[in-house]
């Protein structure tokens, strides 16, 4: 059992949809003590995402650059959380991401075993991939008392990101959208090109479902831009918003959505955690690995010999498994999961 009213850090992943993921952790923690605090020490881009979890009480923001060891930064760091916690749970497996608990002397750090944290974790978990085999189910179990759960039978709570209805409002303002149903694009993946659906297949399917009478949002980050730009060229009623919104405002302009089409990636498990309808293009990746934590979602995959290869860009050079899933097939997914009739026009 839990301590009641326990103090608990949890360090986050680097990753948006991994960050969504944890909030599986929290309601989790949340169930088993009602009156424990969590703070979250991540990234600071993350800082929008956590603001939407009602769990969270605090966020501490470690901002290191990539390859940057950063250790004035953790030190520091270290010495504002000292005393704070009783415990804490490190989610990424690096050694990195258990120093500033280790430095803080939180009492006790929780980890799975890896990268020589021995000295670093007095909590460590052994990880069986086979019986965790979804990066969110793993998340969920540091959670859980050692040896006290049939971790096959883990009960994973779904991610629910609040949503900001007047900043919606705004968001619709500031860029001109419109009052006619909503289609959000997603054609940025972080990880690599072998988990993109060519922009030419996208700006197919945009360009049909504004003859059906949608309007369709392309959103990402400052790297989507020109992809954006390729989708959006010369149509009406197509937005290319990337670039253009912040995390936050991406969460409210993917609830306002009726369904999106979208790479796995982490903007995906935004509009999971929004309660928005999923169509949701796998390649190179497994949907049994990263699925969207909704019920409300149509998982696009071929399933070729060759995939899913996990690799960043593809190995034999075609991407098959994205070329082949055609804008028909998700032209046609979208249309039957739409409940009420589009005036065209």
């Amino acid at each position: 059992m839990t301590t009641p009213g326990e103090r608990i850090l949890v360090v986050g992943p680097s990753w948006v949809g991994d960050m969504v993921m944890a909030q599986s952790l929290l309601k989790s923690l949340r169930q088993q003590q009602p009156d424990c605090t969590i703070g979250v020490m991540a990234p600071g881009w993350s800082q929008p995402i956590l603001e939407r979890m009602e769990e969270v009480a605090e966020v501490f923001a470690l901002d290191v650059g990539h390859g940057e060891f950063g250790w004035r930064t953790r030190r520091e760091l270290a010495k504002r959380l000292s005393g704070r916690f009783d415990r804490a749970i490190v989610l990424p497996r690096s050694w990195k991401s258990a120093l500033v608990p280790y430095l803080a002397r939180i009492p006790r750090r929780t980890g799975y075993t890896g990268e020589q944290r021995y000295g670093l974790l007095n909590d460590r978990r052994s990880l069986d991939k086979e019986v965790l085999d979804q990066t969110v189910k793993r998340f969920v179990a540091l959670g859980l008392p050692p040896g006290e759960a049939d971790l096959g039978e883990l009960t994973v709570p779904r991610p629910r990101l609040r949503v900001d209805e007047v900043n919606l409002a705004e968001q619709r303002r500031l860029h001109g959208l419109s009052s006619r149903p909503a289609i959000g694009m997603m054609p940025g993946a972080e990880y690599g090109p072998a988990k993109q659906w060519p922009l030419g297949h996208f700006r197919e399917l945009a360009e049909r479902l504004v003859a059906e009478g949608f309007e369709v949002r392309v959103l990402g980050g400052p790297k989507d831009v020109p992809a954006g730009e390729i989708i959006v060229e010369g149509m009406e009623g197509v937005h290319n918003l990337c670039g253009k919104t912040r995390l936050a405002d991406a969460v409210d302009l993917l609830a306002d959505c009726q369904q999106v089409i979208t790479n796995d990636s982490g903007l995906m498990h935004v509009a999971a955690a929004v309660g928005t309808r999923i169509q949701a293009l796998y390649g190179s990746s497994s949907p049994v690995y990263t699925p969207p934590l909704t019920d409300n979602a149509e998982i696009h995959t071929l399933a070729l010999a060759c995939s899913p290869c996990f690799e960043r860009v593809c190995p034999l050079g075609h991407t098959n498994c994205l070329v082949q899933l055609t804008p028909q097939r998700l032209l046609q997914a979208v249309l039957a999961s739409q409940p009420d009739v589009i005036a065209r026009g």
